[in-house]
């Protein structure tokens, strides 16, 4: 039997442990308990919750067929306005509004927690980060914030000031959403009515041109013309049989009637082999009603499919304008920034469990490193 082993006896490696104890944790462990009771500053903390709604009111139409959809949430909305947030662009806006670096650097003996006022734009990214705490349920889309600062009135105007920036971008995506809904059907329309100015024009010229408003109308008072002149040619003939009968062969009247027949013929084939002429316009040639009316005909069909195009680019414009604007988003907040009463932050007991917990862990993989090293040699 061996003999039993002796009693302990404390060494210069058991001392050189319990010194680096003291050392690595309690005293480490100390100074930040003193710290954070001592020189920390009161944290207070603003709360606010929205989400992005986007309304849609159908039409009596649509309605008939089943149950309209007045309300939903829009994921893809909430997702950018969830970057947005933690974007520099945020940050620099709500600087210029509330001065962030004079807010955020109030505690004058608390570097820890305090923001530099000199750091750059930055610097005031990552300290935001430390300050503004998102919470964001991509199912649901709601997204909570937690604001910190230095005073709670300062966290709930911070707080305000995001819920703002936010409804002002929503109001801008929401604007470009009816922009590009709306833009295609106006460029339809400003094209068709272009096409409808551009005839309307063509007409006005050729009207000009040919002093003419309606050739159609003038070519029923030349139909008239042409039919007074064949009553008058009948008329004449009765008249020269009725004197061929009762008179002799060398009567004035008869020679006179006879004239007065050979002129109304004469005008009816002039009538006839020239319908019409063109106007007395400046270097203007004759022209007969065939092509006048041809080119009439041509303009007033022009004009009349602009116009039809016109009317159906108008309504398809309406239309689009009246969609885009049954589909609007707004920022609907169903937590409004709140006022704290008490700090709640920094969670000092919290704090110092973590650093107590991390100095015994570095101490203690410290400690098994030095024990392998020497378990080698």
């Amino acid at each position: 039997m061996r003999p039993a082993a002796g009693p302990a006896r404390a060494r210069r490696r058991h001392w050189g442990i319990l010194a680096s104890f003291v050392l690595a944790v309690l005293l480490p462990f100390a100074v930040a308990g003193w710290y954070l009771h001592e020189r920390a500053a009161d944290q207070f903390a603003s709360t606010v919750g929205f989400s992005v709604r986007k309304e849609e009111f159908n039409s009596p139409v649509d309605m008939l067929g089943g149950i309209a959809k007045l309300s939903g949430s829009s994921s893809s909305d909430t997702d950018i306005l969830y970057k947005f947030i933690q974007s520099q662009e945020l940050v620099a806006a709500v600087d210029r509004d509330l001065d962030l670096r004079a807010l955020y650097s109030k505690p004058e003996n608390d570097p820890v927690f305090s923001f530099d006022p000199d750091g750059s734009i930055e610097d005031l990214v990552d300290y935001w980060q430390r300050m503004v705490k998102i919470s964001y349920d991509a199912g649901t889309g709601l997204i909570e914030l937690r604001i910190m600062a230095f005073a709670p009135e300062d966290a709930q105007t911070i707080a305000q000031a995001i819920f703002d920036k936010s409804s002002v971008m929503i109001n801008e995506l929401s604007a470009i959403a009816r922009e590009d809904a709306t833009r295609y059907a106006r460029e339809e329309l400003a094209r068709a009515e272009a096409q409808l100015k551009t005839a309307r024009e063509a007409l006005t010229r050729f009207r000009a041109t040919n002093q003419i408003v309606d050739p159609t109308a003038d070519i029923q008072g030349q139909m008239g013309l042409l039919t007074t002149l064949q009553q008058q040619l009948a008329e004449a003939l009765i008249e020269k049989d009725l004197l061929l009968e009762t008179t002799r062969a060398n009567d004035p009247r008869l020679a006179q009637v006879n004239r007065r027949i050979a002129v109304i013929r004469g005008r009816i084939s002039q009538e006839r082999r020239k319908f019409g002429v063109k106007g007395e316009g400046q270097g203007s040639e004759d022209e007969d009603y065939a092509t006048l009316i041809a080119e009439f005909e041509r303009l007033s069909a022009d004009r009349e499919f602009a116009e039809q195009a016109h009317v159906a680019a108008r309504a398809a414009y309406e239309t689009a304008l009246a969609d885009a604007q049954r589909k609007s988003r707004y920022l609907a907040a169903y937590i409004k920034p709140t006022l704290a009463e008490t700090p709640q932050y920094p969670q000092r007991s919290l704090l110092l469990a973590l650093v107590g917990l991390f100095l015994l862990g570095f101490w203690a993989v410290g400690l098994l490193i030095y024990y392998s090293l020497r378990d080698r040699r």
